[in-house]
């Protein structure tokens, strides 16, 4: 009978698995990572640098390249010299400003009243993202807080609407807003004629926010559904209807989610061109062309100013480039937050 004072026998140190002979490097080197914390560190650092240089020249790159355009007397853009010379090598090939021409941001709105293009593309962006707004916070309310037969089946549906082309509604839309009469088929019966909109600006309004209002119904749902019920039956027992109780307890606590559904929506159709460059027949910002139609109109049919085009869109951009810079807190937020289920 052995002693329980007696010392446990030293144990071997474990030996190397000879299975690591018959591993190729790559997977040595993946186990190696995946074992070692030091080297796994170093490798999510690396991809880290990796993704975001990638980024940052697939994104700000477009940006500097406006600026360089805006910059350079259109003349020189013509000539298509870009070049940079440095004193040990000579001339390189980059895109360099080949001049300091900043008078360009003050003829955009000499040449073209350009301010009013981007007052016609707020307007549009705010009214839509308004009646988005409303009828997506009723639509959300009812798919993620009410219980009735069908429910996933309608879901389906709206999701299912927002995948279908815009240059599918395009023909039957604006053959509506011309104010033809609407007659029966096979008979002829005029039955009634809609007012004209084209030119108009609820002939962009109303085919944008259906456009947009699928997302963010779905945004919106999924926010809804996270409130406790506690919440709205507290606000029902103090005589708050059910409207009262979305516009006042539900809505404030899914302020992510509104905040990111119009955010979305607002840069979305700030950024339309599609529908608005059909719907405004003349292109001009008493016909409520947008932004978009006023960088274009820089562009006549003998001549291009590539500079003011470049420079009118470097001042659209900013608005939107402020807008996401304040709200990416919501926004971030909004997208993941939605995702977790409490």
């Amino acid at each position: 009978m052995s002693n329980a004072h007696d010392p446990e026998p030293a144990r071997e140190p474990p030996q190397p698995s000879t299975d690591d002979e018959d591993r190729g490097p790559l997977e040595r080197w993946t186990r190696g990572v995946i074992e070692d914390p030091e080297k796994r560190g170093r490798l999510y650092r690396a991809l880290f640098y990796v993704v975001t240089i990638f980024f940052l020249v697939t994104t700000l790159f477009p940006f500097y390249w406006l600026l360089v355009l805006a910059l350079t007397p259109n003349g020189l853009i013509q000539q298509g010299n870009w070049a940079v010379s440095l004193p040990a090598v000579g001339e390189v090939p980059f895109p360099a400003p080949q001049g300091f021409n900043v008078v360009a941001f003050v003829e955009v709105f000499q040449q073209v009243p350009f301010h009013l293009y981007v007052f016609n593309s707020f307007v549009l962006a705010t009214t839509t993202t308004v009646i988005v707004l409303v009828l997506a916070s009723l639509a959300g309310y009812v798919f993620g807080r009410l219980e009735f037969p069908g429910r996933g089946l309608m879901m389906l549906a709206v999701l299912a609407i927002s995948y279908f082309p815009p240059a599918a509604f395009l023909i039957p839309l604006f053959d509506a807003f011309l104010g033809n009469a609407v007659t029966l088929p096979f008979l002829g019966i005029e039955l009634f004629t809609p007012p004209r909109l084209v030119n108009t600006p609820g002939s962009m309004i109303m085919p944008m926010s259906a456009l947009f209002l699928p997302l963010a119904i779905f945004i919106l749902t999924t926010f809804y559904s996270q409130i406790p019920d506690g919440l709205e039956d507290a606000a029902r027992v103090e005589g708050t209807t059910r409207l009262g109780a979305l516009f006042r307890v539900i809505m404030p606590l899914s302020a992510p989610g509104v905040a990111t559904a119009a955010v979305l929506t607002f840069i979305s159709v700030y950024n339309e061109y599609f529908f608005s460059s059909i719907m405004a027949l003349q292109n001009e910002p008493d016909q409520w062309s947008p932004l978009v139609g006023g960088i274009l109109s820089y562009q006549t049919q003998y001549t291009t100013d590539f500079n003011l085009m470049a420079a009118a869109s470097i001042i659209g951009v900013l608005p939107m480039l402020i807008l996401v810079v304040v709200a990416q807190e919501k926004i971030v937020s909004g997208l993941t937050d939605g995702a977790l289920k409490e």
